[in-house]
């Protein structure tokens, strides 16, 4: 839970910020209907066909079972209806305000760029970008939706592969490097709706030798004990109060 304390603290912070960047995960979404991951109701905490999502999600996996991978993915892993939420859209608003340098995300929803922010890092790729193996053909989210079994190139018959990084795979390394530059050179890093028990995404915070390092998740982190700021609470639940307090005060 959070306190009127700590949400003064954190509006304090973000006003007297100049480099801000913020580190998301899968909780920064699940205002808008996506489920998280590692909570106790995530996608990871049962099991389907016998198979955790960590092995069916890899490249392994994708390659030698590619049908029973589409069947999970598209009941699971693409929510095509999702719309931005407050934490989103508060998001847009710090960067439009020229505050906030960059978005470094774990999530493959897109909805930071439905927001209309331009800054996003996408550590693990974009379920709306979609390519042929063979021809490296575009489609979009709609290809694979709107297809049953295995999506086959319109121009060559090749497998179409969803651009996002599956177990076994490593991040883009131009979207990597570019992470890295926005965090190196923040001066107020806000970490949110993550576990941080994903590697190699984990491991960017590492960069970050700034002013202020905020930690907003439901449950304990591992970058609790370096935080100027840790709040146990839903990010959605903190930014709307954050957005309340600033509302307040400009009446």
């Amino acid at each position: 839970m959070y306190n009127r304390e700590d949400i003064a603290k954190l509006k304090e912070i973000i006003g007297r910020s100049r480099r801000i960047v913020f580190f998301g995960g899968a909780g920064v979404s699940t205002a808008s209907g996506i489920p998280d991951f590692r909570s106790e109701d995530g996608l990871y905490s049962g099991k389907w066909k016998g198979m955790s999502p960590e092995d069916i999600l890899s490249a392994a996996y994708f390659a030698l079972h590619t049908a029973d991978f589409y069947d999970f993915y598209r009941r699971y892993m693409v929510h095509p209806d999702a719309e931005p939420n407050a934490v989103h859209r508060w998001l847009y608003d710090l960067e439009k305000a020229d505050k906030l340098r960059g978005i470094v995300t774990q999530n493959i929803d897109g909805l930071h760029r439905k927001a209309g922010n331009k800054r996003v890092y996408e550590l693990h790729g974009n379920i709306h970008e979609n390519y042929c193996i063979n021809c490296d053909a575009e489609y979009p989210l709609e290809k694979i939706t709107g297809s049953d079994g295995v999506p086959r190139c319109d121009r060559c018959g090749g497998l179409i592969k969803p651009w996002v990084v599956l177990y076994g795979e490593s991040p883009d390394r131009y979207t990597c490097i570019g992470a890295e530059r926005e965090i190196t050179g923040a001066d107020t890093l806000i970490v949110a709706g993550t576990s941080l028990q994903v590697e190699p995404a984990a491991s960017f915070i590492e960069y970050f030798s700034g002013r202020n390092l905020v930690v907003i998740n439901r449950e304990a982190t591992p970058a609790d004990a370096k935080a100027s700021l840790v709040i146990h609470a839903d990010i959605e639940d903190v930014i709307t109060a954050v957005i309340s307090e600033q509302n307040n005060a400009s009446e």
